[in-house]
């Protein structure tokens, strides 16, 4: 059975995953779609003490469709809030990712945006 047009333009569930975590460094793997009614399991996975542990991390989020403000500013406050020795590097992120966390003013407080 073949995909429809219309299915194939919905976006993928979102998932964001811890996949790796150590003293150096911590690694979030974003996909799908993020939006406001995945902000309470986000601002969870953002408050993990393995996050805290980290000297480093990655999101990862070459697979992210797309991310709403309320997220990208979760993300914001969870950086703000981490120690000042933390830094935040995002991989693989889509131009309309990039805009948005620009928008929400990750670009001030992430060392490297990359596409």
């Amino acid at each position: 059975m073949a995909d429809t047009p219309s299915a194939s333009v919905q976006p993928q569930r979102a998932t964001v995953a811890i996949t790796e975590a150590g003293e150096q460094r911590a690694v979030l793997t974003f996909s799908g779609a993020l939006d406001a009614h995945d902000l309470p399991e986000l601002e969870e996975l953002l408050g993990d003490r393995r996050l805290r542990q980290a000297g480093s991390w990655i999101w990862d989020m070459s697979d992210l469709q797309r991310i709403d403000l309320a997220c990208a500013y979760a993300l914001l406050r969870a950086v703000t809030r981490a120690p000042e020795s933390v830094s935040v590097a995002t991989r693989g992120a889509r131009h309309a990712v990039q805009r948005t966390l620009r928008h929400a003013g990750l670009d001030t407080v992430v060392t490297t945006i990359e596409e």
